[in-house]
């Protein structure tokens, strides 16, 4: 009996992975929870799972109060975070076969493309889980009250403004591989050459620059705004570091869109050391509208990128 029911969770895992991480952001909370709701179904006894009609809604409902509950820790620890979080990120190969792995099918659905995740975690808790829940994946409101503990139109009105806040944040679609490969060699080209107006043209008017590092890393402490500053501080850096660092990363994915993985490398007595930096660009109108700069060591280590 167990041996079937685990089948039917294998199943389903996959699905909960994908609202896990759309709730949480991380990749370890979005893990935990899915295995905690196993442990929850599997501890039942019989008679408990005979009453469950719909094991989907049923997991998902579960998934989701868990993912409410490290939500509203997750708020309480960011007081104390150094700087700016962006999400952790999802990281596959760059032109390797899709594979079956839960983490490789959430990332072929545009909503968690980084920018679109960023809009998230501007949400409350509240608003972020009756959000995604109800607009993602179609949980009717009454179950959606049922885990924030509020009326069913209370939990609309959660979804609403969440719903409102990422229609006023209109973060942009997901351009394809290819334009997010052109505009990005290109980017690199002008950078590396020293070309200031060709790198000031392919900034899109309204860009930003992100950093993650916790103070763990030398990123961008505050979120970066407008082509001036940015290409002042890019090129600011530029000097600082040895001119090969730049050729040296590694083309890959990062929650879908085009990243590039650039580690670690030694100082000497002319250039700075090199922290590892996994950085995603964001693209509208074919210019780069976001930088994404994540050096948090940790979070480098959740993807896969450092040594553990």
């Amino acid at each position: 009996m167990l041996d079937d029911l685990a089948q039917e969770f294998a199943a389903l895992r996959g699905q909960l992975i994908a609202v896990a991480y759309r709730l949480t952001g991380t990749r370890a909370d979005a893990e935990d929870a899915v295995q905690e709701a196993w442990l929850r179904l599997s501890a039942l006894d019989d008679v408990k799972r005979a009453e469950i009609n719909d094991l989907p809604a049923w997991l998902t409902t579960v998934v989701g109060r868990l993912c409410l509950d490290r939500l509203r820790s997750a708020a309480v620890r960011r007081e104390s975070y150094v700087g700016q979080w962006l999400p952790e990120p999802i990281v596959t190969p760059l032109g390797a076969p899709p594979r079956d792995d839960p983490l490789d099918v959430v990332v072929r659905d545009d909503d968690v493309r980084m920018a679109a995740m960023i809009v998230l975690d501007h949400l409350s808790p509240e608003q972020r889980v009756a959000f995604v829940l109800h607009d993602a994946f179609d949980v009717p409101f009454r179950d959606i009250a049922d885990i924030l503990g509020c009326t069913p139109a209370a939990a609309r009105q959660h979804a609403s403004r969440g719903r409102k806040h990422l229609a006023d944040a209109d973060p942009p679609p997901r351009a394809s591989l290819d334009e997010q490969r052109q505009v990005l060699e290109r980017f690199t080209a002008a950078l590396l050459a020293g070309d200031l107006a060709a790198v000031t043209e392919l900034l899109h008017p309204d860009v930003v620059l992100i950093g993650d590092a916790n103070g763990k890393a030398r990123t961008a402490v505050r979120l970066m705004a407008g082509r001036d500053k940015i290409v002042r501080f890019l090129f600011g850096l530029i000097r600082l570091y040895e001119p090969e660092a730049l050729t040296r990363s590694v083309p890959l994915l990062a929650n879908g869109d085009l990243a590039a993985f650039i580690p670690p490398a030694p100082g000497d007595d002319s250039y700075r050391a090199l922290d590892a930096h996994l950085q995603t660009i964001a693209l509208r109108d074919g210019k780069i509208w976001a930088i994404y700069d994540q050096a948090n060591p940790d979070k480098l280590r959740t993807a896969g990128l450092l040594p553990v």
